[in-house]
């Protein structure tokens, strides 16, 4: 009885879900960016996909372990893609390129371009539905949330968005083609600030002539803020609420929602974006899962859960064509852990009740001095506590913007 037992414990676990990386080529991927992947053992017939992007200076294991999305999906049924940076890309604190015009074009390349092929690949491997693609992620990830909104809005059915700026305020004045690791200390601070017609024209200039379905957006953001201001949630709401029409004035204000202190706010009368603000909450904020996942309905089956081109827009097709690949288990089931890159400990603490389960990120700085190196290419690291690469610029000036980056950006008079 106690072998039948072991051996029954055995397959068990050969068969358990992992995070696994995709080792060939998965289509259009200007940036070299690899991805990893969690696939449930049991699916639906046309599973839905969850993209989870990661921070700076984190990694897609990272990201894996530090929220419950891929317990979630075992529960209910969904695939979560964990995108990586690459690490040769010149933005060593793996940043993603929420800033080149590349990646601020539908099909123009960046980062959210090779993202994009991610989806579209998983959606022929596993025939998942192409209408049911959500994006979330937080600080640099929830950046590029709200990228991957307005330069894909025929892919992706919904974004949540913690902690982010809006789209294209981190990109450059004047030409920014290839300016895939830019620092905008301007936007980070809260004084890049738009009409919102301005915001809107950012997106709608994304995808020229574009004017189908446009995917539902919540907005994250703690009013205390020390990287990305709190300004930033502000003007994101005005962004979205002009390109989506809602207006900017909440149709409903609820407090202490979704947990004490974070107050709700809705917009437009079928709730196509929300706006969370948490009161005293620093930029380490904490995943609410539990929201987001009702938002994405991403614990539905069937018919009936929402998708792209839901509600009142127009009911054209999501572009999401396929490609072909394989992957490799590199990675067991998640567990609340924590995780350290050479620059900052990323220290995770869960707690779950009946109602939701939340995630809490303490991002704990090291600080170490590099010896100045001249070779930093433009729009590289070039600084910042725990950074331990090239100090000088090949090309361009090493300008400080915080304690946590300084980065090599055109002289003055060059651009």
């Amino acid at each position: 009885m106690k072998t039948v037992a072991l051996l029954s414990l055995l397959a068990s676990l050969a068969s358990a879900a992992s995070l696994t990386l995709v080792t060939e080529n998965f289509g259009p991927n200007p940036r070299n960016n690899p991805f990893y992947i969690y696939v449930p053992d049991v699916l639906p017939s046309n599973p839905a996909i969850l993209v989870n992007p990661h921070w700076c200076h984190g990694t897609a294991p990272a990201a894996f372990s530090g929220s419950q999305y891929a317990t979630l999906a075992s529960q209910h049924g969904f695939i979560v893609i964990y995108p990586q940076s690459a690490p040769a890309q010149a933005n060593s604190d793996k940043c993603w390129d929420v800033s080149s015009k590349e990646t601020l074009t539908h099909n123009g390349g960046g980062d959210s371009l090779g993202i994009v092929s991610m989806v579209k690949w998983t959606i022929q491997k596993y025939n998942a539905d192409p209408k049911r693609i959500f994006v979330t992620g937080v600080s640099s990830g929830g950046m590029m949330t709200q990228v991957l909104l307005g330069s894909y809005p025929d892919v992706f059915a919904a974004g949540a968005a913690f902690a982010g700026v809006p789209f294209g305020c981190f990109a450059p004045a004047g030409n920014n083609t290839g300016a895939y690791g830019y620092w905008s200390d301007d936007c980070a601070k809260g004084r890049v600030t738009k009409t919102p017609a301005q915001w809107a024209d950012l997106v709608k200039g994304a995808y020229p002539g574009y004017d189908g379905w446009r995917p539902k957006l919540q907005l994250f953001h703690g009013t205390s803020d020390e990287i990305l201001d709190y300004v930033n949630h502000q003007e994101g709401i005005k962004q979205w609420a002009e390109v989506l029409g809602v207006g900017s004035t909440p149709v409903s204000v609820t407090a202490n929602t979704p947990i004490s202190g974070w107050t709700k706010s809705v917009y437009g009368s079928d709730g196509w974006l929300e706006g969370y603000s948490a009161a005293g909450v620093p930029h380490d904020i904490r995943v609410q899962e539990a929201t987001v996942m009702a938002f994405f309905e991403l614990a539905c089956k069937g018919e009936d859960c929402f998708r792209w081109g839901d509600g009142e827009w127009c009911d054209a097709e999501p572009t999401a064509s396929t490609s072909s690949s394989a992957v490799v288990s590199t990675t067991k089931a998640p567990v609340t852990t924590s995780t350290t890159s050479s620059a900052t400990s990323r220290v995770v603490t869960t707690s779950t009740t009946t109602t939701s389960s939340t995630v809490t990120t303490t991002f704990v700085t090291s600080t170490s001095t590099a010896a100045p190196v001249a070779g930093q290419t433009l729009w590289g690291q070039c600084g910042g506590m725990g950074y331990a690469g090239p100090t000088g610029c090949a090309t361009g000036t090493c300008t400080t913007y915080n304690p946590y980056y300084a980065q090599c950006i055109p002289t003055q008079g060059t651009w």
